[in-house]
């Protein structure tokens, strides 16, 4: 069974009015993850022991592999997009109560998540994305994967909220100001319930 592009669960121009174009969704969703899912799906097509395999289950076969680098970049990518629709929201930028407490038990406060959180996504050099994750010993943690690795193949933890730090992601909107993206999304586009509901 091939991997096919899920529809973003809202219109392409929903998140205009808070920062995020219609002609990035529409690049960044239609053009940019339909090729990630492109090339993983011909990878599996010639790869038998990929096949018949689930995208966590790629994710985790692939990773550390040389030879299966592409692989794990065009999955990875795919996965971590699949999170990243979800994570945007028109309603965004609202902690939700629990989600808050943990921040503030486990990160020190909202203002503490948010400058942790910004300084891994304007610190990632190149491409990559910034994530707060549950920590594998129970604690929120801020964390950043290069290219299209995620929390999942490095066994950071469980990924809440993922943000993409990919040029294509902000540069029709923000060009080359990645900081102003990243305080947009925190502060406007995040699903936080979203990342509350992932802490299970």
């Amino acid at each position: 069974m091939a991997f096919e592009l899920p529809a973003l669960p809202y219109s392409h121009s929903a998140l205009a009015e808070r920062g995020m174009s219609q002609e990035t969704l529409e690049l960044h969703h239609d053009k940019h993850h339909q090729a990630y899912v492109t090339a993983l799906n011909g990878f599996v097509e010639k790869n038998p022991d990929l096949q018949g395999k689930s995208l966590e289950e790629i994710i985790a076969f692939a990773n550390g592999k040389a030879d299966l680098a592409p692989v794990i970049n065009n999955a990875g990518q795919h996965w971590n997009h699949i999170h990243f629709w979800n994570a945007l929201s028109p309603d965004g930028g609202k902690l939700p109560g629990k989600l808050e407490a943990r921040i503030v038990s486990d990160l020190g406060g909202v203002d503490a998540f948010k400058e942790q959180f910004k300084a891994a996504a304007v610190g990632q050099f190149g491409s990559g994305w910034a994530w707060l994750v549950l920590g594998t010993e129970g604690k929120l943690k801020i964390t950043k994967t290069p290219n299209g690795s995620n929390p999942l193949a490095t066994g950071e933890g469980k990924p809440l909220l993922g943000l993409d730090v990919w040029e294509h992601s902000y540069y029709v909107d923000f060009r080359n100001r990645r900081p102003d993206y990243v305080s947009n999304f925190l502060d406007k586009l995040a699903n936080y319930e979203f990342a509350e509901a992932n802490l299970g």
